[in-house]
């Protein structure tokens, strides 16, 4: 397989599940730090596989979907998988995916073992068992949407989000409502944590991409 002989070139160990079944049971041995799981397998689909793997590992799952199926990409997402590649993609496409989720994979986690109950990030502070913020040691009333969105962002710094995984990670994939959501979101907590809404320096757009935050 063209796929595993370019992840072994590149120092990484791969190892190969032919049905849904198999890959759900190897997914769950807790051995690997990186799952490519393709939604057309035999047995169970990737789908339930994805959602069965999500209730006891918490590594980066990559989805590989069809070209042009957008649902599917959406309810993978809501299912818990991390990313996706749309098939056909090139071997150094996969490569560049792989290394971007376990670098971001890393990064949350060692964000996750600094503090457990505080976030400080420029003049941002959060603690996260009471989901109180404060911006310039001043508190700021925000709903709780608008603080797991800020979480989310806050703890994938420099990350880039569109507006449909944000709205798949902090609404859910059975939540009622769209995408546009994001957006009133995202001028809310500009109005409650930046110093110039209009010009932001932490919830920054990156224009036909999506949201991230900046330091």
């Amino acid at each position: 397989m063209i796929e595993r002989d370019y992840l072994a070139a590149n120092g990484f160990e791969a190892d190969i599940a032919k049905t849904g079944d198999e890959g759900l049971t190897m997914g769950q041995t807790g051995v690997y730090d990186l799952i490519l799981l393709d939604l057309m397998l035999p047995g169970t689909d990737g789908f339930s596989v994805c959602r069965k793997l999500r209730e006891t590992i918490d590594i980066p799952i990559i989805m590989v979907t069809a070209k042009g199926e957008d649902i599917d990409m959406i309810k993978g997402l809501g299912l818990g998988a991390d990313n996706y590649l749309t098939k056909p993609f090139s071997p150094n496409v996969l490569i560049a995916h792989v290394k971007a989720n376990l670098v971001q994979y890393e990064r949350l986690k060692q964000s996750e073992k600094r503090t457990t109950s505080e976030i400080q990030v420029g003049n941002i502070r959060l603690y996260t068992d009471s989901h109180r913020v404060f911006v310039r040691d001043k508190e700021v009333d925000i709903k709780n949407k608008e603080y797991e969105l800020l979480l989310f962002l806050i703890t994938n710094i420099d990350i880039v989000f569109n507006k449909d995984t944000l709205y798949e990670r902090i609404w859910g994939y059975n939540a009622t409502g769209d995408n546009a959501t994001v957006a009133v979101h995202i001028g809310r907590l500009r109005e409650k944590i930046e110093d110039d809404p209009a010009n932001p320096k932490y919830i920054q757009t990156v224009w036909g991409a999506g949201y991230r935050f900046k330091v």
